[in-house]
């Protein structure tokens, strides 16, 4: 199950159609393994308190990953996924996508990063994965 909790009040956001499409990504990314998670919709000013904390970085980004474990196993927790609406908001426009699509891409994002994958020390892997599911779940843009 995918719980979206949505804790902002800038940007609207369809809570339920982002729950289920992360349920559908969760079966379709062979690495999630079925898995749950829980998504979190914020304001540009919480995530760079995150960001700030978690990372280091003082500034607001799009998306950040807290995975629950080290091992993805079957049908199990997953993690967090935090998403600013104010910058999925801003990048969509600037992207010239719609801004469901760019939420969704941002939940397959964070879920990736949930399952171990790091696009920031791998060889290309992730974004590879990532442009397959996309394509795969609809979401290419």
């Amino acid at each position: 199950m995918i719980e979206v909790l949505n804790r902002q009040r800038k940007v609207r956001i369809d809570t339920s159609a982002l729950s289920e499409f992360a349920e559908r990504a969760c079966v379709i990314v062979e690495e999630a393994e079925g898995g749950s998670a829980t998504v979190v919709i914020v304001s540009d000013k919480r995530i760079r308190s995150l960001n700030a904390e978690f990372r280091g970085k003082d500034s607001a980004t799009d998306v950040l990953s807290f995975p629950f474990g080290d091992e993805v196993e079957e049908g199990k927790f997953l993690g967090d996924i935090v998403i600013s609406a104010e910058t999925a908001e801003r990048q969509a426009s600037e992207n010239g996508l719609p801004f469901e699509t760019e939420l969704r891409q941002l939940v397959l994002h964070g879920i990736l990063h949930l399952c171990g994958f790091d696009h920031e020390t791998d060889e290309g892997e992730m974004d590879a994965l990532e442009m397959k599911y996309r394509l795969e779940l609809g979401i290419a843009g």
